[in-house]
């Protein structure tokens, strides 16, 4: 079969699926906080009744994955076991709970000539969902866009094509369960790269795309998007432990920060330590025996366990047990080196000082920032959003977890009585 051939299925097939998206996101824009809540809810038990089978479904992507030659951290972005399978079921039911945003008035006033206005959240209509390896984003984005009201269409990584299948079928359970339209939430059937392509260009069919995923993906989305996208760009995230950091606290935060799971796009993958910080030498070496490759540049390049920085370590995403280490002058230093390298991500200060704090927040316009904590919270579900479909690096309205909340737009409402403009 010739390429042309490829895309031609391709786009005949994204064209079924989004008009029967659309058709079941008119459903779903009038469905009752109530029946989306019972979806979840249903799916969430449907998740945790279909366990074994989707262990099963699992391996055999992971024997996937391992005869192509995935990496340690991308065979854990798509392992699954029994704990990571029940945090799924619970993020369904945690969604499921929470209030409805649909509906909710944003803000409202009144004119001089009568009028009432109000500003309302709405659906925007149907999601496109391109994601990598993790199949929890079956389930994240699945339970987020039904509770925005949104119908999604979702194309999983071709590793993990066995586990989202399975996953997804818990999702179309809790539809049907509850009465609503199983084309709401679907999941491309296919390996094929022409799927993606065609989903990037289904204007009139799909109202935004949302990448999550590595360069490649990010690369394809740049050159053939003509859909609205919600940007998700590489977690080049950073650490900057000032020279008034508790060293105790900061070897737990960078380690943590980079090792409790390497393949999310919140691991840090720089550390960047002030000269006037004067316990480098344990921290590298913290980092060291927790098995982390340490690339390091000037002096730190003299530690024990360390190997020399090359040229392109710096603003690199590794999503392995690796990261590269740089002293800077300060927080105007480290402000300057995350300007240049960073990917507005997520970036994390560790410091006493709540005065220099606020001058590595003030300096730098990441979508996350924090303050004596783990890059490793960059999470919806840790936010308190239940789950997340992704970080959104961008800058138009979505930006840092993508929630049920940001998946809406809003209309006006305006109220008069007999009112007329003169």
């Amino acid at each position: 079969m010739d390429d042309r051939s490829d895309r031609g299925e391709a786009q005949a097939l994204i064209e079924r699926m989004g008009e029967a998206a659309r058709k079941a996101a008119e459903v779903l824009r009038e469905a009752s906080a109530e029946r989306k809540h019972a979806a979840l809810d249903a799916a969430a038990d449907a998740v945790a009744q279909s366990m074994p089978k989707i262990l099963e479904a699992n391996e055999q992507d992971l024997q996937f994955g391992r005869d192509k030659g995935l990496s340690d951290a991308m065979t854990d972005r798509l392992r699954l076991d029994k704990d990571r399978i029940g945090a799924i079921a619970e993020g369904l039911r945690t969604v499921g709970g929470q209030p409805d945003p649909i509906g909710a008035v944003i803000a409202e006033w009144d004119r001089p000539n009568g009028l009432r206005i109000q500003r309302v959240r709405t659906p925007i209509g149907v999601l496109g969902v391109i994601y990598e390896s993790r199949p929890n984003v079956t389930a994240d984005a699945g339970a987020l866009a039904l509770k925005s009201g949104n119908a999604v269409i979702l194309r999983g990584g071709s590793e993990s094509l066995h586990s989202s299948a399975a996953i997804h079928a818990c999702m179309v359970a809790g539809l049907r369960e509850a009465g609503l339209p199983e084309d709401a939430i679907q999941l491309v059937p296919t390996r094929d790269r022409a799927a993606v392509s065609a989903m990037l260009q289904a204007q009139g069919l799909i109202d935004v795309i949302i990448p999550r995923g590595g360069k490649g993906l990010v690369g394809l989305v740049q050159r053939e998007a003509r859909v609205p996208v919600f940007a998700h760009l590489e977690g080049i995230c950073h650490v900057y432990v000032d020279g008034e950091a508790a060293p105790e606290m900061a070897r737990r935060i960078v380690v943590n920060a980079k090792t409790r799971r390497t393949g999310i796009c919140g691991a840090a993958e720089c550390v960047l330590i002030d000269e006037a910080y004067g316990d480098a030498e344990a921290l590298i070496a913290a980092l060291v025996a927790a098995g982390v490759e340490v690339r390091a540049d000037g002096d730190l390049a003299k530690l024990p366990g360390t190997v020399t920085a090359g040229a392109d370590d710096f603003g690199h995403e590794f999503l392995d047990m690796v990261i590269a280490a740089r002293r800077v002058d300060g927080v105007e230093g480290a402000i300057e080196h995350i300007r240049r390298y960073g990917s507005q991500h997520t970036e994390a200060i560790v410091t006493a000082n709540d005065a220099t704090a606020k001058r590595f927040f003030q300096g730098l316009d990441s979508a996350i920032l924090l303050h004596n904590a783990s890059t490793q919270f960059a999470d919806g579900g840790e936010f308190g959003m239940g789950a997340e479909i992704g970080i959104a690096t961008g800058k138009l309205h979505a930006r840092g977890p993508v929630g049920a909340e940001q998946l809406t737009s809003f209309k006006y409402l305006v109220t008069g009585d007999g009112t007329l403009r003169p």
